[in-house]
């Protein structure tokens, strides 16, 4: 059996990782890449990067492709553009940029730290009514909520 840290560091063998200001460096491009922000709908509209379209991780593989309720034409023809796919610390979207390579992605990033890490490196982030997120609520909001009976027993 493998933990989740274990599925995790499989995944950095095989997925490239950005780190915010490379994603930033990258949105200021004449080609910039696709955001796909791959967690629920209710963490996207408290706050997502501007631009990005929401795919969140229970359906990405069918928004990959043509033919189903949640296909994301956008994003079915993009298997040969860059694409970074964001979460809120970088795990989610490592999972999932590794299932969009085997799926035949070939330009494919996960954003290292997550949406927590481009908040910490103070960029821009908007709520669902495109206003933009003050960056205090932004790290309350991203603060780890585990509770006592979520941890390992002592």
């Amino acid at each position: 059996m493998k933990t989740f840290s274990q599925l995790i560091k499989e995944c950095q063998k095989t997925v490239k990782e950005l780190m915010p200001w490379d994603l930033e460096k990258q949105l200021e491009s004449d080609t910039p890449p696709l955001i796909i922000d791959v967690r629920e709908p209710q963490e996207y509209n408290a706050m997502h990067i501007e631009n990005s379209t929401l795919v969140p991780r229970g359906i990405l593989e069918t928004a990959c492709e043509y033919g189903f309720e949640e296909t994301i034409p956008s994003l079915v023809e993009a298997r040969e553009k860059p694409i970074v796919l964001v979460c809120r610390s970088g795990n989610r979207s490592l999972f999932a940029a590794q299932t969009m390579q085997i799926m035949g992605y070939q330009q494919v990033y996960s954003l290292m730290t997550g949406l927590r890490g481009w908040n910490d490196y103070e960029l821009a982030l908007i709520d669902s009514e495109n206003k933009t997120v003050d960056i205090d609520d932004a790290d309350i909001f991203f603060e780890s909520r585990v509770s006592d009976d979520q941890l390992p027993p002592k």
